[in-house]
């Protein structure tokens, strides 16, 4: 469940944060509309893993959360494609850092 504040205990910063890149997948789905504009089709092949709801639901609360942007085309059939907000953007350093990080975790492992 969203909050819509937090305590001002230490943990909240980081805790409303996780709420809008936590789980399994969002941070894969913005690590690659880091590199440019998705079509679903396209971000679901670079995931096979992962289930059309699934997706569907993730990119839905990233768009909810301001982070993606949703364009969708008038056409047979239908074509949308995401890519990050001004927002988004913002998590670009975190996101290339996480992805540093993992870098360096799998290479100790």
């Amino acid at each position: 469940m969203r909050h819509s504040s937090y305590d001002k205990n230490e943990g909240c910063p980081v805790e409303a944060t996780l709420e809008v890149i936590g789980g399994k997948w969002k941070g894969v789905i913005l690590y690659h509309l880091l590199e440019k504009t998705y079509r679903f089709g396209e971000l679901k092949r670079l995931m096979p893993d992962i289930t059309q709801r699934t997706l569907t639901k993730q990119l839905r609360e990233l768009e909810s959360d301001g982070i993606l942007h949703r364009e969708v085309f008038a056409e047979v059939p239908p074509k949308v494609e995401y890519s990050l907000t001004d927002r988004g953007e913002t998590l670009r350093p975190l996101i290339l850092m996480m992805r540093n990080w993992g870098k360096e975790h799998l290479q100790m492992a």
